[in-house]
């Protein structure tokens, strides 16, 4: 008898780090926390200590307990049930359905620095964004279902996108600094962050910023020993992220006004500045035709990654059960991959509507925001749960034990919930805020409703089926 075709394990320690450095770290959040002004920094060491920290040892522990295909769908279906479990996917399948057409457009709108004046006449164009999205949503899709190999290449050639252009902005920075000194006045005042709502997004961004390490683990069936690669990638792409967040934003915030990278087009927008004011124009160019690649980059790693969930959930047979078939050739999730690329083309498209594309780009921020940070409340809850079920030695725990996990998972939940209120909150330049709020919260409601009725439907199916047998 042939034997069923099986996931390949083909990612290793490199492409695991990379593809943390690539999922975590998007070059577009250095741009929109420098644009918030220097109390920004502040938030990031606000949202390192509060979130980021917490999620890394969630993590590394979670995963080291349940190291196998399906990550947040399992550790959520193992504390809370079924249902949980479900529901925890679905909310995290659906919330980076947005984030695919937003990151892209950051991309989009670096690529027309590469090409001059003329260009930027696209800049307010919302078929030239569309395209570029959904033809780049195309190749992802593609390349993730002929295999692991082809598809982790997309994420590791993305981490240049990310890493080269934060270096040439770390030493454009210095040099401007040098030359010119700093053009924001760091006192003591200025680090302060102002509690207003206008800033609500700012701080939602930083926080969202730092999420992403727990994607990788959804692939735990095709990482090479996931047990022990997992927790030294965290560390070691932690540290890159960390550091790498806090320079890049430093960095803008002393060569350029802030009020100069705001937008989809931010960053690319003061290495412009910042190249022109030092006689470097030529570097503008290149930086943006990397800060594309990294866009791209991210939604390849969020893609490959995010699809596993629905296939995990149909093989738990509360999806159709196509979902949980494996392609014989690729070893790959060929359904799961392709239903979720295709997901996000539609979503890019109406997310357009009726909207700028700024307005757009805002938008389909601001719902990856309120629905991403839903399955973390779980994952924290989690973490907290299972803490009362004994942990084999071949466990990874969190150092200091069962405390030191309570305390982090609750501070971790804690800044969740508060992230998830301050999502909400629409840009200040929106021309409609009212129809943001409702794209943002309707939206989002629908989705998590939607989620609800599939899995109620596919469990009545499932029961008749069993009964009928």
């Amino acid at each position: 008898m042939a034997t069923a075709p099986t996931l390949k394990r083909g990612i290793r320690f490199r492409d695991l780090v990379l593809f943390y450095v690539m999922s975590g770290m998007s070059i577009r959040w250095t741009a929109t926390a420098a644009a918030a002004g220097p109390s920004i920094l502040f938030v990031w060491v606000a949202a390192l200590i509060g979130f980021f920290i917490p999620l890394a040892a969630s993590v590394m522990e979670l995963s080291s307990r349940h190291p196998e295909e399906g990550g947040i769908y399992i550790w959520a279906r193992e504390a809370f049930g079924d249902f949980a479990g479900f529901i925890t996917a679905w909310t995290y399948w659906m919330s980076n359905l947005p984030y695919f057409s937003g990151v892209l457009y950051f991309g989009a709108a670096s690529v027309l620095f590469a090409f001059g004046t003329r260009a930027q006449g696209l800049r307010t164009s919302a078929v030239y964004y569309l395209c570029f999205a959904a033809g780049w949503l195309v190749v992802i899709t593609l390349a993730n279902i002929v295999g692991v190999n082809v598809g982790k290449w997309l994420n590791n050639i993305g981490a240049i996108g990310t890493l080269i252009p934060m270096g040439i902005l770390l030493v454009l920075g210095v040099i401007a600094y040098l030359r010119f000194g700093s053009v924001t006045h760091f006192s003591r005042a200025a680090l302060v962050p102002h509690w207003t709502l206008n800033n609500a997004i700012f701080w939602s961004s930083v926080f969202f910023a730092f999420g992403g390490f727990e994607s990788a683990s959804s692939m735990g069936d095709e990482i090479v020993n996931p047990r022990k690669t997992i927790p030294i990638a965290i560390l070691t792409g932690g540290c890159i992220l960390a550091s790498a967040y806090m320079a890049g934003t430093s960095a803008l915030l002393v060569a350029v006004p802030s009020d100069a990278v705001a937008g989809p087009d931010g960053f690319v927008h003061g290495i412009h500045m910042l190249s022109g004011k030092l006689g470097m124009g030529w570097l503008v160019a290149p930086v943006a035709l990397l800060v594309a690649l990294n866009a791209v980059g991210g939604a390849a790693a969020y893609l490959s990654s995010t699809s596993r969930l629905p296939f995990v959930a149909g093989i738990d047979r509360y999806l159709p059960e196509a979902f949980g078939k494996i392609h014989p050739r690729y070893q790959t999730p060929w359904v799961a991959i392709g239903v979720y690329g295709l997901a996000g083309i539609v979503v890019a498209l109406l997310g357009q509507a009726g909207t700028s594309v700024r307005g757009a780009y805002d938008v389909l921020v601001a719902m990856g925001f309120l629905s991403y940070f839903v399955p973390y409340l779980f994952l924290f809850g989690a973490m907290i749960r299972l803490q009362a079920r004994p942990a084999g030695p071949e466990v990874r725990r969190v150092p200091g034990g069962k405390p030191v996990a309570i305390a982090l998972a609750g501070l971790g939940l804690v800044s969740t919930a508060a992230t998830i209120v301050l999502s909400a909150v629409p840009a200040e330049d929106e021309p409609n805020k009212l129809l943001a709020v409702v794209k943002v919260v309707g939206g989002s409601a629908v989705l998590m409703g939607a989620g609800v009725v599939v899995f109620l439907l596919e469990r009545r199916k499932h029961r008749k089926a069993s009964s009928a047998t």
